[in-house]
């Protein structure tokens, strides 16, 4: 199984941005992905929604939000031998350059806590592999309260993927042993469109309510959190 997730958010400036994505989805990640224990990889642009949760003031967090680059391994541990910044100073100088061009670069690796599958795994062809739209959480929680957190995902959020239409086919909650956020939640669907289309039927259903008030209470979110976002690489076939 695919239980290790290394998730880097970042942006990139105008100059020198194509050379940049041609030579990650050319070269850096098929490189990666010859290392043993890598099982998947997934980029994405991030695309603009409107949202209400509370994001951290900590200035010292790295604020990236316009891409999101994703491995995944069998567990989290294999990201941990090399780390991401040891095994980043030892590429070649001119990936190194590559790399320095990421503006707010902000990392998480993380392990898979719990897993749901929905209405549309069943004709899913990707596999493991990371959904054409996702979107994912990185938030913090009042140790107080990650009990109850845990209960209103083990309970009611989780099980809600495998009962609401809309073109979901996975959730995963995360828990971090990387970076700023603590907690990660990753939703996975076949499309954009079917993503908008599932929210809308998710947010209205009355078990849903009181986390919504709940969220908007004690979750403090990462930058630009919750992502959403659409896959760059592999290419989305039509």
């Amino acid at each position: 199984m695919d239980r290790g997730v290394w998730i880097t958010w970042y942006d990139l400036p105008a100059e020198g941005r194509d050379a940049y994505l041609s030579w990650l989805h050319e070269t850096y990640i098929p490189e990666l992905l010859k290392r043993p224990g890598y099982l998947w990889a997934a980029h994405y642009a991030a695309v603009e929604k409107k949202d209400v949760r509370i994001h951290t003031d900590d200035s010292s967090v790295p604020a990236g939000t316009r891409y999101l680059l994703l491995f995944g391994a069998e567990e989290a541990d294999m990201f941990g031998d090399p780390v991401p910044s040891a095994l980043h100073a030892e590429l070649p100088a001119e990936s190194r350059r590559m790399l320095a061009m990421r503006i707010g670069e902000r990392v998480n690796i993380m392990t898979e806590a719990g897993r749901v599958e929905g209405p549309e795994a069943r004709d899913y062809e990707g596999g493991m592999a990371l959904a054409p739209c996702i979107q994912l959480g990185s938030y913090n929680c009042p140790w107080q309260h990650e009990e109850e957190m845990l209960a209103w995902y083990a309970q009611v959020r989780m099980p809600a993927m495998a009962t609401t239409p809309g073109g979901g086919i996975r959730i995963r909650k995360l828990a971090s042993v990387v970076g700023w956020a603590k907690h990660g939640i990753l939703y996975e669907f076949v499309s954009l469109e079917a993503r908008n289309q599932y929210f809308i039927a998710h947010q209205d259903r009355p078990d849903m309510k009181p986390w919504l008030d709940w969220v908007g209470k004690w979750l403090i979110h990462a930058p630009g959190s919750s992502s959403l976002a659409r896959r760059i690489w592999p290419a989305v076939s039509n």
